[in-house]
């Protein structure tokens, strides 16, 4: 059952093969994660110093994995941590520490803070490493970085990585533009558009074999594959992935939503609905909708706009389905935005809004604020993408276990 590959070619074979072997392990329709097949690979973890990457996330029906695992008598020697914590109660950017973790005794050491990836002494006493977390297929969202060095610690220190892979709730469309890599930052590593339309599974191959990988490394990988799966369905997330994306509909509306992370509008951090408001003060009058962000701890400790009333766009009133339809990011609610708002030259000043990044690093591209601010047609934006989009779609079909 071991699978080592050296060259992007082999790793495309194992890939295919993995994709058979998902349409064999359920006959009743119903979609299972990788987690969910234990029988898949249990086995394969008997004997072995197991570690994990893990969070709140890595779930098998309502245990986690990290019990489920132990007892069936598996022996998890350490959980690695991403932003958010291992129990997802941390806020969007903060550091987590190491710590040990109450419930089991087994030791959290967090890769969001003081490191990125786990070192050759993190790793002196593992065999195997498990990859298990839920993504919402954004090229902002940081799991996919998470993974990129998680990958590059195995292949440096030659330890395997299993992939238990998971749905992507945005793996129904790809949109956005190509991210120019001068703009590389943690919120864009890699030169893929906003959504991009892959599993972590596939997104992993794809990893190894453009030669994205630090120093051009290749991580010996297993992936176990999603049953009965393919990327146009729906599915909801049976766990929330982040704190701030705490319902169907703020998933669903965050590739479109982060962008206004590069703006000095608030998305409702600081509420109990982020990711599915839009507004600021400063729209007053000309909007009915209001909501006032608060502090709430792990969520948003002192989001922007804090404790000031907001006049927005009220998206709730939105079906997930309708976005689920469109199946692109929409561009209409910052372009109405920025024609309403008041102080045009402050509305993608991030620096005063304190908030993820800047608008070139989040959109991938210097052009898309300039287009915004000149008030060209959504049509006109959207062909500027489509050379790149056209490439990435050509180049992602090699890593594909599910269909579209």
């Amino acid at each position: 059952m071991k699978l080592i590959f050296t060259t992007p070619i082999l790793i495309l074979i194992a890939f295919l093969s993995c994709s058979v072997n998902r349409n064999s392990s359920s006959n009743n329709g119903t979609i299972q994660t990788g987690a969910e097949q234990i029988n898949q690979y249990l086995s394969y973890l008997k004997g072995k110093r197991v570690a994990m990457m893990a969070n709140q996330t890595t779930i098998v029906g309502s245990s986690h994995l990290v019990d489920t695992l132990r007892k069936l008598g598996i022996n998890i020697v350490k959980v690695f941590g991403p932003e958010h914590g291992f129990r997802g109660n941390a806020s969007a950017g903060a550091k987590v520490a190491d710590e040990i973790d109450s419930a089991t005794g087994i030791p959290l050491i967090s890769l969001y803070g003081g490191k990125s990836k786990p070192s050759a002494e993190d790793l002196a006493d593992v065999d195997i490493m498990i990859y298990d977390l839920q993504d919402v297929g954004c090229r902002f969202y940081t799991n996919i970085n998470a993974l990129a060095k998680m990958m590059e610690a195995c292949a440096e220190n030659k330890k395997e990585l299993l992939i238990l892979d998971r749905p992507n709730p945005n793996g129904y469309f790809i949109d956005g533009p190509i991210l120019d890599m001068q703009f590389k930052s943690g919120i864009g590593q890699f030169p893929i558009p906003i959504t991009h339309g892959m599993t972590i599974g596939e997104f992993a191959a794809m990893l190894n074999g453009e030669g994205w990988l630090a120093k051009g490394v290749v991580c010996p990988i297993k992936v176990i594959p999603v049953a009965n799966y393919r990327h146009s369905m729906p599915y909801t997330l049976p766990v929330r992935p982040s704190p701030n994306l705490n319902t169907q509909q703020s998933i669903i509306l965050y590739p479109s939503l982060c962008l206004f992370e590069g703006t000095i509008l608030s998305q409702g951090r600081g509420t109990y609905f982020p990711f599915t408001v839009l507004g600021s003060p400063k729209l007053a009058g000309q909007y009915s909708f209001s909501f006032t962000p608060k502090g709430i701890p792990g969520m948003a400790e002192t989001p922007l706009h804090m404790n000031e009333t907001c006049y927005g766009l009220d998206l709730r009133t939105i079906e997930p389905s309708d976005i689920f339809k469109a199946g692109k990011i929409n561009l209409q609610w910052m372009m109405e935005l920025y024609k309403a708002y008041p102080e045009k030259e402050k509305f993608f000043d991030y620096k005063q809004s304190k908030q993820m990044g800047n608008i070139d690093k989040l959109a991938g591209v210097a052009e898309f604020k300039e287009q915004i601010r000149q008030g060209i047609s959504e049509d006109s934006i959207r062909r500027t993408w489509e050379p790149g989009l056209q490439a990435f779609r050509i180049k992602r079909t090699k890593y594909l276990i599910y269909p579209d």
